[in-house]
């Protein structure tokens, strides 16, 4: 098997990106003091950077899920789609930022179910969604509510995956380098 594609294009800076991305990436930087290599890779394409800014805004401030539900939405995601970089990112603000136990993060970051009831049921519920391509069986869905979700919340997980479609697939072939605010988790 060949190694995977690895594109040619350069991280963008605020001063080398167009448009709204150069906004993009000077938000990220004055709301960060950096500018995430993920963001200056998705600077390349306008479109991609900030389609991808608007939706995880949106699931951050209006989705219902807390700190920690969104943690293991992201984190579950990362996974599945076995991107390094969002692992690491999201795991070091699950531990410093979210407060999800460590135990959950380890869990999830390991492949393993997570040892809470309610995160485990929503980390089940996104490897459903994940793994049917968005075609959960109503049991699947009975369960997610059961646990405490609504069906809006349903909706909010699909806006999850693609969100984190655009972050992990523009990783995959960047082979976007870990930022060292998150290599302590990578």
């Amino acid at each position: 098997m060949s190694a995977p594609y690895q594109t040619s294009l350069d991280l963008r800076t605020p001063e080398t990106a167009e448009g709204d991305a150069a906004k993009g990436l000077k938000d990220a930087k004055e709301a960060l003091g950096f500018v995430p290599n993920m963001y200056g890779a998705m600077a390349n394409s306008p479109g991609v950077l900030t389609t991808y800014q608007h939706g995880y805004a949106k699931l951050r401030q209006e989705s219902g899920f807390s700190a920690q539900e969104q943690e293991v939405v992201f984190l579950t995601i990362s996974v599945a789609n076995d991107c390094g970089y969002c692992r690491a990112a999201h795991g070091t603000i699950a531990d410093n930022m979210s407060k999800v136990p460590r135990e959950v993060t380890d869990a999830i970051l390991a492949g393993k179910p997570a040892p809470d009831d309610k995160l485990g049921a929503l980390q089940r519920f996104v490897q459903v969604m994940f793994d049917t391509r968005g075609k959960p069986e109503p049991s699947d869905v009975e369960a997610f509510k059961v646990a405490g979700f609504s069906e809006r919340h349903v909706l909010e997980v699909i806006l999850a995956l693609a969100v984190k479609t655009l972050s992990n697939y523009t990783n995959h072939i960047f082979h976007t380098t870990v930022d060292d605010a998150f290599a302590g988790r990578s």
